[in-house]
């Protein structure tokens, strides 16, 4: 008797529709946690995880193209690293939580995350591009950690206009900070635009 598709899938190391269900149920836990920085603020309505790593994914589709920069890795990177956070929440320094205690773990929640879905190449591959990401070593690293930030302080003077929220401290935080040029290029868009919309002539964001 011939195997089937699936069958030769599950020999191949994918994850068991059991698995990926269960996986993707944990996942459900990011599109209802929402930002942390953004609920201490009182932002009405915040965005969830999911919401952050959605619009960064479309950030490094459309981004322009750089010698020796993959693109599909950007868009793989954007999508899991904030993935622990279903697991763990949306970690900030204000919850008095070392870089190194974080790291600890979200890597943790990641590790159990992937036995959910199985092990195999998945659950490897996912732990592997959010090693990179942490790392900021490679190219693509870097610029989905500007993505981050883009996304960050885009979604702040959003709600600056749309709620009349000063979010200062978000602009602060992030700038010169931006380690590639379409980060700086973009970021520098929104701090314009903020500025023009502000009318904003002695507060830093560049």
């Amino acid at each position: 008797m011939a195997a089937s598709p699936s069958d030769d899938a599950v020999r191949n190391g994918a994850p068991t529709a059991s698995s990926v269900i269960n996986f993707l149920s944990l996942c459900q836990n990011l599109k209802t946690t929402k930002r942390t920085g953004w609920l201490r603020k009182g932002v009405k309505n915040p965005e969830s995880i999911a919401d952050h790593m959605y619009r960064m994914s479309l950030m490094a589709l459309i981004a322009p193209d750089v010698p020796g920069f993959d693109r599909n890795k950007c868009i793989k990177l954007a999508i899991v690293h904030d993935m622990a956070e279903a697991i763990v929440g949306d970690i900030t320094p204000t919850d008095g939580v070392s870089k190194k205690e974080k790291t600890y773990l979200e890597k943790t929640a990641l590790d159990e995350m992937c036995e959910v879905l199985g092990g195999g190449p998945a659950g490897k591959e996912i732990i592997e591009l959010w090693m990179e990401y942490e790392s900021n070593f490679s190219l693509e690293a870097k610029f989905v950690k500007d993505l981050d930030k883009v996304e960050m302080i885009l979604q702040a003077f959003e709600y600056e206009d749309g709620q009349g929220k000063n979010l200062e401290e978000f602009f602060r935080s992030t700038a010169g900070k931006f380690q590639t040029e379409t980060g700086k290029a973009w970021a520098t868009e929104i701090v314009s635009r903020r500025r023009k919309s502000f009318n904003i002539t002695d507060r830093p964001g560049k």
